[in-house]
C-alpha cells in the first residue's frame, strides 16, 4: 500500500470553537432531544402508516413499496455513510504510519467479515427455525387428518392431498414470516452499531462549530434511517409490544451514545483523536457496513426482485392505467429513491 500523506492541522479555528464548554454541553442536550423524536418519528411512520392501511386492497403493494425505499436507504447507509467513515478513521496519519494498519486495508476485511457473520447467522437461524417446527407442523397435520377422517367431515383421500396443501401453505407462510423477522432483528443490531459510534463521537466532542451543524445533518440522517428500518418491521409483522420496543430502542440508541459520550470526556478527558479511539470506530463502522451490506443486497433487494414468486404476480396486477407501468418498476424507482436521498445526506455530514 502507498505510505500515507499527513498535513499538519489549522488549530487557531479550531480554539475558537472549543472556548465555550458550557455552550457545547447545551448543545449536546437539545441535540439528544432533537434526534430521539426524529429517529421516534421515522421508524415510527411506515408502521403506522402499514396499520392503517392493514387489509385494504393495496397494503400489501404499500408496504413492498415502503420496503424498497428502506432498502435503497439502508444501501447508503452502508456504502455511502458508514464505510468511508471506517475507512477516514483507519486512514488517519497516527494509525496509517504504524504497524499492522499500514500493511493491510483492514476496513474492507473487517467489512467483508460483517457480511460473512450476516450470512452465518442467516443460514443458522433459518436451519434452526425450520428443524424446530418440522416435527411439531407433521404432528398437528396428522392429527388433524384423522380427527376430520373419524368424524366423517372429510374423506381420506381429500385429507391426504388438500390438506396436506394447505398444512405446506401455511408452512411457507410461517417461514416467510419468521425469515422477515430474524431480518428486522439483523437489520436493528447492525444500524444500533453505526447509531452508536455516532452518538458517542457526538458526546466527546468540545467543538461547538462541530456539533450545530451535525444536530440537523444527523437528524435528517436517523429520519431517513428509521424509515428503512421501519419499513421492514411493518412487513415482518410483529406484535405490538414487540413493534414499540424495536422502535424505542432505535430512538433512543443515539441519544444514549452522546450521553455516553459526555460521560467519557467529563470523567477521563477522553480524545476524540486518539489513534485507539479511531481504531475502534474504523474496525466497528466496517463491521456494521458489512452487516447493512448484506442485508440490504440478499435480504431484502434480491429477495424482493429475484425470488419471490407470489410478489412477481402482485408486482404485475397492479399497474397504473396510464403508464402502464407495473409495480415491479415502481419498486426500482423506490429503491433508486430511498438510495439517493440518503446518499444526498452526505454532503452535510
Amino acid at each position: 500500500m502507498a505510505p500515507a500523506i499527513c498535513l499538519g492541522a489549522d488549530l487557531s479555528s479550531g480554539e475558537v470553537c472549543r472556548n465555550n464548554s458550557g455552550e457545547v454541553w447545551g448543545l449536546q442536550v437539545i441535540s439528544m432531544v432533537v434526534i430521539f423524536l426524529t429517529s421516534l418519528i421515522g421508524i415510527s411512520s411506515p408502521v403506522i402508516l402499514s396499520r392503517i392501511i392493514y387489509g385494504r386492497t393495496n397494503h400489501e403493494s404499500v408496504v413492498l413499496l415502503i420496503k424498497c425505499f428502506s432498502a435503497g436507504v439502508i444501501l447508503s447507509t452502508s456504502l455511502v455513510h458508514v464505510l468511508p467513515d471506517a475507512y477516514n478513521a483507519m486512514g488517519d496519519c497516527d494509525i496509517s504510519t504504524r504497524h499492522p494498519w499500514r500493511d493491510f486495508p483492514f476496513a474492507g476485511l473487517v467489512c467483508a467479515i460483517g457480511a460473512l457473520l450476516a450470512l452465518f447467522v442467516d443460514v443458522v437461524a433459518t436451519s434452526s427455525h425450520s428443524h424446530h417446527h418440522f416435527a411439531e407442523e407433521e404432528n398437528e397435520m396428522r392429527k388433524f387428518k384423522y380427527q376430520a377422517i373419524e368424524k366423517g367431515i372429510i374423506g381420506e383421500g381429500y385429507s391426504r392431498n388438500n390438506e396436506e396443501d394447505e398444512g405446506e401453505n401455511q408452512k411457507e407462510n410461517e417461514k416467510e414470516k419468521q425469515k422477515q423477522k430474524m431480518v428486522s432483528k439483523l437489520l436493528e443490531v447492525g444500524i444500533i452499531f453505526h447509531s452508536i459510534i455516532i452518538g458517542v463521537t457526538m458526546g466527546m466532542s468540545q467543538n461547538r462549530c462541530t456539533i450545530q451543524p451535525l444536530i440537523a445533518a444527523v437528524s435528517v440522517h436517523q429520519l431517513f434511517e428509521g424509515m428503512g428500518l421501519g419499513g421492514c418491521i411493518a412487513q415482518a409483522e410483529f406484535g405490538v409490544v414487540s413493534t414499540i420496543y424495536m422502535c424505542l430502542m432505535f430512538s433512543m440508541t443515539t441519544p444514549l451514545g452522546i450521553g455516553l459520550g459526555m460521560v467519557i470526556f467529563k470523567l477521563t478527558g477522553y480524545d476524540e483523536n486518539n489513534p485507539n479511539t479511531l481504531i475502534s470506530e474504523g474496525l466497528l463502522g466496517s463491521l456494521s457496513s458489512g452487516i447493512l451490506l448484506y442485508m440490504a443486497l440478499v435480504n431484502l433487494i434480491a429477495v424482493d426482485f429475484f425470488h419471490d414468486d407470489s410478489r412477481t404476480t402482485m408486482l404485475s396486477s397492479w399497474s397504473s392505467s396510464s403508464s402502464g407501468l407495473s409495480l415491479k418498476k415502481y419498486c426500482y424507482f423506490a429503491l433508486v429513491l430511498g438510495f439517493s436521498s440518503m446518499s444526498l445526506l452526505a454532503l452535510w455530514t
